[in-house]
């Protein structure tokens, strides 16, 4: 597998993601043994339940220090500042961030802080991934009919690595529906694991809600689980009208996306998000930071 590059939005610098456990990922993902251990074993439940347990535990809060040395995470910006005050690694984990922490940008935003990629029409995906064409949006999505409302239209992917903030927000305002569950395996949704293939989005459990707006039509929000992810909590009030930047939900310990789609014709992405992609590379976003307007502006 090949070294994964990102963008820096902010400075337009290439850098080289540091991806937690790559030789194993490889192994998994890339040798014959190791697929065979990943069917087997560690795509299922008992391992992320095991691991969640010992995220969930005291035991684990002595994790702490380090992970916030080595990832250079800025707790100034947190509720909690004191690392002494978690009770877990999951309690750290899913920490909640100052009010103001995040800006709210025009147009529609981000809705985590991480990686983006994003594609302008569905057909662009293929060129991408080595894989590509193998994923499948009625699959997916675990709804024939549904499906065809987006099969034309735009898709964002927001991936989020283990050092990132793991609570997720509405990327516009509108009304939110309830979230409806599709059970499913618990792959690894690291770029190694992904480069490879998008089905992985076909196989993980996920869930999946409508964000009816006025302005960008109706936006699908998934939520797509992952090894270690035992557990996707969602925080809104379904069939509610919520605010662009409120919090939906949050992830417990591992690394987790979110899937964006639109209806065609009704958004477009900013510039420098298509171009990226086109180079084969994710671009790095934050909760609130603009990455689409109407396609009508």
């Amino acid at each position: 597998m090949e070294t994964i590059k990102y963008i820096e939005r902010a400075s337009g610098e290439v850098k080289t993601e540091n991806v937690p456990g790559e030789r194993m990922l490889k192994w998994l993902y890339a040798s014959g043994s190791g697929k065979a251990a990943l069917n087997l074993l560690f795509k299922r439940k008992i391992v992320s339940a095991m691991g969640g347990w010992y995220m969930n535990s005291r035991l684990s809060a002595k994790r702490i220090p380090k992970f916030v040395n080595e990832h250079r995470i800025n707790l100034n910006e947190c509720e909690i500042s004191n690392i002494q005050h978690f009770k877990s690694f999951n309690d750290f984990f899913y920490r909640k961030l100052k009010p103001g922490a995040r800006p709210l940008e025009e147009g529609v935003v981000s809705p985590a802080d991480g990686k983006i990629l994003a594609f302008q029409a569905m057909n662009d995906i293929p060129s991408f991934f080595i894989k590509g064409s193998e994923f499948n949006l009625p699959t997916f999505l675990g709804d024939e009919s549904l499906s065809k409302k987006y099969e034309a239209g735009a898709m964002a992917i927001v991936r989020l690595a283990p050092a990132d903030y793991h609570r997720y927000h509405f990327p516009a305002s509108g009304k939110a529906s309830e979230s409806h569950k599709i059970n499913g395996h618990y792959y690894s949704v690291s770029p190694l694991a992904l480069r490879g293939s998008l089905k992985i989005f076909c196989e993980n459990k996920r869930e999946h809600c409508t964000l009816s707006t006025e302005d960008f039509g109706d936006i699908m929000i998934v939520d797509v689980g992952a090894t270690m992810v035992g557990s996707i909590i969602q925080t809104y009030e379904a069939n509610s009208k919520v605010n662009k930047g409120d919090e939906k939900g949050y992830f417990a310990f591992g690394g987790s996306t979110l899937v964006l789609l639109f209806e065609k014709g009704t958004i477009t992405f900013d510039a420098d998000l298509i171009e990226n992609m086109k180079k084969g590379m994710e671009t790095t976003v934050k909760v609130g930071e603009k990455i689409a307007s109407a396609i009508n502006q």
